[in-house]
């Protein structure tokens, strides 16, 4: 029996070790520099990992799982079971089902893991559901691991694993925050010590709880946010899953808890060339500012911290006080109540912007001076163009929520805009809208693809028949009358016109 595993991580790697310990042929693919466990054949590339595969393993996390199963669809033998084992929400499974059987002939599962993988190996415990269930049932329980099979569609077992995150991450979420006021206060050890009276393995579970949370923070967050939205499906309230989601995601960052902005420059980077129009897509269609808010030139681009500003119509001393505090990475973001008859900034607050390392403003208002902004390319996004220049007496405030193009955008939420115009995220969300709004981008960008390649195996027989129509003997022939014979030797199936049969 052959299995291909994608994601070498640390569950792929144990898993690996597992099958390749029970007489499997193992081979292994992972574009990071990780090792290779013993006894599995390092493959060069997903196609390479999945050929001949009986089982492939999806474990490369939830944001590139979609992506991945589409590369290893068509490699796929007949029979295949292609098991995703990656926490992600019932929808992504749902669509990972759909990408698989696209080609007819695998079969998929969804597998959710119920239990720590570095405690109990490839013996811990699945759930699992989808047409390929029974097989994982029955592989993964010649390993010693106990299979729930529930007999139900892509989706289930996804939802009975986010069911019992909500335990288990709210958990180690709760022990984090504890132990860290605990060191805040001086009071660590008194901490550590009421946690683990109340934990019945004592200190290894809080510290493998502990540890985790910080380790495993944004894969997490991911996998939290899902089961918030599952909660929200079942009529439930979602704030303290949200709550708990939030905390991962801040847990993950290099300050940790500490405060500090939850838009971090990593996540700031990770959103560059997202088109707006996909984070639109991935949330519902909230967030995105009226189309009144357009650029000013063409190809502007920005993504940034919004660094936010209410000021009175037609006046600008609140953005002179914003660039006083502006950091790199911030964008202005000005509710200047809606009024075009003056400008609120020009070149040379433009200027002075960029020295600070603001990359943009987002104006309820107007602006001028757009012929020097693209030149200097500092990007800018108004609802008009005016000469006319502003008031400078106020009053304003700054690092306050401001309604902006009908949206709300807090002091700390990430900007997103380009030319078609702009999304405002609040920041706890930023991290799992980007898993989303990158799907979205991956499921076009593979209907595209469909889409052009149709369009080209329709448009062959279409150049073919020109070619026949165009032949010296359908010019020449009368109304009616067969064309002159043409002998074997003239034409031979080289000659044909692409797309004709031979």
């Amino acid at each position: 029996m052959r299995v291909g595993i994608l994601g070498l991580g640390e569950a792929g790697a144990l898993y690996a070790t597992g099958f390749a310990e029970h007489g499997w042929s193992v081979a292994g693919y992972d574009p990071g520099d990780v090792p290779t466990p013993p006894g599995v054949l390092r493959a060069g590339g997903v196609a390479e990992a999945v050929a001949g595969a009986d089982l492939v393993l999806g474990l490369t996390g939830a944001v590139a799982a979609a992506a991945v199963a589409a590369e290893a669809a068509p490699h796929l033998r007949a029979g295949a079971v292609f098991a995703d084992m990656n926490a992600g929400a019932p929808d992504l499974k749902r669509t990972i089902d759909g990408v698989v059987a696209e080609g007819g002939r695998a079969v998929f599962a969804d597998v959710s893991v119920i239990g720590s993988v570095p405690t109990y190996r490839h013996r811990t415990a699945l759930v699992a559901s989808g047409r390929g269930a029974s097989t994982v049932a029955e592989h993964f329980g010649a390993l010693g691991a106990t299979v729930e099979d529930l007999g139900a569609e892509p989706g289930a077992a996804s939802a009975r694993k986010l069911l019992r995150s909500l335990f288990m991450k709210g958990l180690g979420a709760v022990i984090a925050q504890t132990v860290e006021a605990g060191r805040a206060a001086g009071d660590e050890e008194w901490v550590r010590r009421q946690i683990t009276q109340e934990l019945t393995d004592g200190e290894a579970t809080l510290e493998r709880l502990y540890a985790g949370t910080f380790k495993h923070g944004r894969r997490r967050a991911v996998e939290v946010a899902a089961a918030a939205d599952l909660m929200v499906d079942l009529g439930l309230d979602a704030a303290l899953a949200q709550a708990i989601s939030g905390l991962h995601a801040r847990a993950a960052r290099p300050d940790g808890l500490r405060a500090a902005p939850l838009v971090t420059q990593e996540l700031l980077t990770a959103y560059e060339g997202l088109p707006t129009a996909n984070i639109g897509d991935a949330r519902d269609r909230l967030g995105l500012l009226d189309s009144g808010i357009r650029p000013l030139w063409s190809g502007a681009r920005a993504v940034g911290r919004a660094l936010t500003v209410l000021t009175r119509a037609g006046d600008n001393r609140a953005i002179h006080e914003a660039l006083r505090i502006a950091a790199p990475g911030d964008l202005l973001v000005v509710n200047g109540e809606g009024d075009t008859s003056r400008a609120l900034i020009g070149e040379l607050i433009a200027e002075r912007a960029q020295a600070r390392g603001v990359v943009g403003m987002v104006l309820d208002g107007a602006a001028r001076d757009v012929e020097v902004l693209e030149e200097i390319g500092f990007p800018v996004w108004a609802r008009a163009v005016t000469p006319a220049g502003p008031y400078k007496d106020g009053p304003g405030r700054v690092n306050v929520a401001v309604a902006v193009g009908g949206v709300v955008c807090g002091p700390g939420d990430l900007v997103v805009a380009d030319g078609d115009g702009v999304a405002v995220l609040p920041a706890e969300e930023a991290e799992s809208a980007l898993v989303a709004a990158r799907a979205v981008e991956a499921d076009e960008a593979r209907r595209r693809a469909g889409i052009r390649a149709a369009a080209r195996a329709a448009d062959a027989p279409a150049k073919g028949a020109r070619a026949a129509d165009a032949s010296p003997a359908a010019a020449t022939s009368p109304k009616g009358t067969p064309p002159a014979d043409t002998s074997p030797s003239d034409t031979s199936p080289a000659d044909a016109p692409a797309g004709e049969a031979a």
